[in-house]
């Protein structure tokens, strides 16, 4: 049995803090318990009353005579101390803490929550909350409203947790409207004890729940623990499908950073990565997460991305086109039999190839005979239905049909009845028997692809781990050297020689002092060459104007180091200038970047895009955490804008991109063994054609200040 039952599924309840004053939280979560209909026993504690609502009243805990599984407690922290002790002592299985004033305030409310999170884990009593809305069952078996929400919502096969309690009132008035019903309905609060991944786990084991919608403002756990459980619950032969909406997306490169990777590494793109590794699918709103919850809740998922679309009218069949192919579906080409079946049915003035228009006037065994029609083509994996309301448009006809269809159908089918008021009656029924139905066809299109989406993470491919070999100790002698003269920034020539470590392909080079020293490197190393301002004070050179690149002799050798150290110069007076490297020309490659940065919450996250210098500029990377491995690394690749440049476009050879998953790889492995790192950029590494490698041809790495 699992000790969250005394949650969600309690026999008895005592209310503490229970009032006999309508409109206040301890009043009105005690109604809302007995209004809806619990199916166990429930007792309000409250030494001033009593009864409240008819129900006799207990002064304490220790005085009801019966065993008590959960007990809400509505009061102020200070109270709330010691009745928890009650309630552990009596033996209570569960608690809820509604109040606020704890750690959200800080002070004496911080230090109460403290210790009120020590006497449960010691007493191994599960706690939810403080600051919280409550729980919700709406099960008939349990019908369980401790929340001081006074809706109850209908039982579903979705659950919810949520961060917001304030958030929850709205959401299930929103899903009141839509006829949306759950599972089991859940806010946190301050997680001083139950948090997401708890109730993840508790989500994933109870049969009632096929899906989950998280609104999460913060990840309390560790990033590894969390990916690494929650990959498991999303993955398999019974995945539990997770889609979740995250608070505060927009602090991304807020914050100053010496690299690349540290400017674009802001928490949102890190809850990106958490999220992407997990197979949790992000919601950019609330409606989305609706949207998807209701397509993922009707548990019917497109074998493939072909698409039909069925509507009554052009100008919404070209907007749910254009969206489909935005969320990675395409319209699938109907076979010679299915066209020929639809001419059977349809007016000559149809459109008989995807989309079916099947005109304005269309009744519903219209509707009906073309859905059958394209459903059987063996080509077609789902199907989007568009109705808009005209004249002689039977809404509730036609939803009949739909559903008389859908019953016998594996294939998703998602609705678009556009309009309110004239569709209602539709829309209704087409809810009722689980249906996925949307307002606006745009929503409809986007829900398929993420079905879609939904199905190609659980059959994602699995490829064995890279054994891959590092000079791990030499690594660690260098960046001591460093630590130990209390250097933060490694210079280009040291940096090299760790990613060589880990793998890398670095350029032949050498560091002069003059310009004697520079013709004479440049003539050992063979032309042409890349000349670079060396200075720890001189993090991009290139803005300092401190890189001259392919240069063919001595004579344009020796005018680029006199350039380069008055431009140095010019740019920081101050700066500590330890010469200029010679260094071979990198072969031609696509540019790409490749990064690491130290979060302190989330540890290091590896950074992957298109390089050069409109980094910045396009910001098209993306970031990953541990655990890393080669099917994360490839997924990764695969997940930037820029994927296609890299497989080759017009005719261009695909660039070598096994090597840059083994690079991905490496990087998070140097990480791990170096902790000490807190930024890399490897900018551009040049990546050439498929078996041919890659080369570095920029690298930046900072150490982290000890005495910080």
């Amino acid at each position: 049995m699992d000790r969250l039952d005394a949650i969600f599924a309690p026999e008895t309840i005592a209310v503490i803090g229970a009032s006999t004053q309508k409109g206040k939280v301890g009043h009105d979560i005690f109604a809302n318990i007995l209004s809806g209909g619990f199916k166990g026993t429930l007792y309000p504690v409250n030494p001033k009353a009593k009864s409240v609502l008819s129900v006799k009243c207990y002064t304490r805990i220790a005085s009801i005579p019966d065993p008590i599984d959960l007990a809400m407690i509505i009061l102020p922290p200070k109270a709330a101390l010691p009745a928890v002790a009650d309630c552990i002592a009596k033996g209570v299985k569960g608690i809820v803490i509604v109040s606020a004033g704890f750690k959200e305030v800080g002070g004496e409310g911080a230090r109460i929550e403290k210790e009120i999170k020590a006497l449960c884990a010691n007493a191994k009593v599960r706690l939810v909350g403080p600051n919280c809305l409550g729980v919700i069952n709406p099960s008939p078996k349990v019908s369980l409203n401790a929340s001081f929400s006074a809706r109850m919502p209908k039982p579903g096969n979705v659950s919810f947790i949520s961060q917001s309690g304030a958030l929850c009132t709205a959401v299930l008035d929103y899903a009141a409207d839509k006829g949306f019903g759950f599972s089991k309905f859940i806010s946190i609060g301050n997680k001083a004890d139950v948090d997401e991944l708890d109730l993840l786990r508790y989500y994933y084991n109870d049969p009632d729940t096929d899906v989950v919608m998280i609104y999460m403002e913060e990840l309390s756990r560790s990033a590894e623990e969390f990916i690494s459980e929650v990959r498991q619950m999303t993955s398999g032969s019974n995945p539990t499908h997770v889609i979740a909406i995250k608070s505060g997306s927009s602090d991304a490169g807020a914050r100053a950073a010496a690299s690349h990777t540290g400017a674009l590494a802001g928490s949102d793109a890190l809850y990106d990565a958490i999220f992407s590794m997990s197979g949790i699918l992000r919601c950019a709103t609330v409606n989305q997460l609706f949207d998807y919850a209701q397509a993922f809740a009707a548990n019917k998922y497109p074998t493939g991305d072909k698409i039909a679309i069925i509507t009554n009218a052009g100008g919404p069949g070209i907007i749910a086109t254009d969206m489909s192919e935005q969320s990675g579906l395409k319209l699938a080409t109907f076979s010679d039999e299915t066209v020929k079946e639809l001419k059977k049915y349809l007016p000559s003035t149809a459109n008989f190839h995807n989309p079916v228009d099947v005109i304005g006037d269309a009744a519903k065994d219209r509707y009906e005979n073309t859905l059958a029609t394209v459903l059987s083509d063996r080509g077609v994996d789902a199907a989007l239905i568009i109705l808009t309301p005209q004249s002689m448009t039977d809404a509730i006809g036609t939803a009949e049909a739909i559903v008389k269809i859908a019953r016998n159908s594996i294939k998703p089918i998602v609705c678009s009845f556009m309009g309110v008021v004239d569709v209602s009656d539709g829309v209704k029924l087409l809810q009722k028997h689980k249906i996925p139905v949307y307002q606006f066809p745009e929503s409809a299109a986007r829900s398929l692809g993420a079905l879609r989406e939904g199905m190609k993470w659980i059959f994602r491919k699995i490829l064995p781990q890279y054994d891959l070999v590092y000079d791990t100790a030499k690594a660690k002698q260098i960046i001591e050297k460093y630590v130990q003269e209390g250097r933060l920034v490694l210079g280009e020539l040291d940096g090299n020689e760790i990613l060589k470590c880990y793998g890398f392909n670095t350029l032949p080079m050498e560091l002069s002092k003059n310009k004697t020293e520079a013709c004479t490197i440049a003539d050992t190393l063979g032309y042409p060459v890349v000349m670079k301002i060396v200075s720890p004070d001189i993090l991009h050179k290139t803005d300092a104007g401190g890189v001259v690149v392919g240069l063919e002799d001595s004579e344009s050798v020796a005018e680029a180091f006199e350039t380069i150290m008055e431009k140095a110069r010019d740019y920081n007076p101050d700066a500590v200038i330890e010469g200029v490297l010679i260094q071979k020309l990198a072969p031609k490659g696509k540019e790409v970047i490749l990064g690491l940065s130290k979060d302190p919450v989330f540890g290091h996250a590896v950074m992957f895009g298109l390089g050069g210098i409109f980094v910045e500029v396009y910001k098209d990377v993306v970031f990953r955490l541990s655990p890393m491995g080669r099917n994360t690394a490839r997924r990764m690749v695969k997940a930037i804008k820029g994927y296609p440049i890299l497989e080759g476009l017009r005719g261009e050879k695909p660039s070598d991109i096994e090597i840059l998953e083994k690079h991905i790889v490496s990087l998070k492995a140097m990480a791990d063994n170096h902790p000490m790192i807190k930024e890399l950029d490897i900018n551009p590494l040049f990546v050439h054609e498929e078996g041919k490698g890659t080369t570095v041809a920029d690298i930046i790495i900072r150490l982290e200040n000890q005495e910080n």
